[in-house]
């Protein structure tokens, strides 16, 4: 399944929408998400953003050895955008040296 968060923007072909971090996290907590984009900025930051999930993801692979999902971001927010790509490089190298997640 691929999993496309963000508030605004029409979901692609193919993929499944999600508006709000939670329900991104219930998805990945079933196994079946194969592939991520991301928006930083949802319009209520109470609920979470785009990072708040990427914390989670990497969160899995250190204590569970979760294997993650291809993780791409598509957020307008330059920073924020750059904060998710770092976080995105830091998980895909966990999970490349937890022997677990192979």
């Amino acid at each position: 399944m691929k999993v496309f968060l963000d508030d605004e923007r029409a979901t692609p072909a193919g993929w499944v929408r999600a508006h709000w971090p939670d329900e991104v996290i219930e998805l990945l907590k079933t196994g079946a998400v194969t592939e991520l984009s991301l928006d930083h900025d949802l319009g209520d930051d109470e609920r979470g953003t785009g990072y708040t999930v990427l914390l989670w993801i990497e969160e899995q692979v250190h204590l569970h050895g979760m294997h993650p999902p291809k993780l791409s971001v598509h957020s307008a927010n330059s920073s924020a955008r750059q904060k998710m790509e770092a976080a995105i490089s830091a998980i895909e190298a966990a999970a490349r040296q937890d022997p677990q997640t192979d």
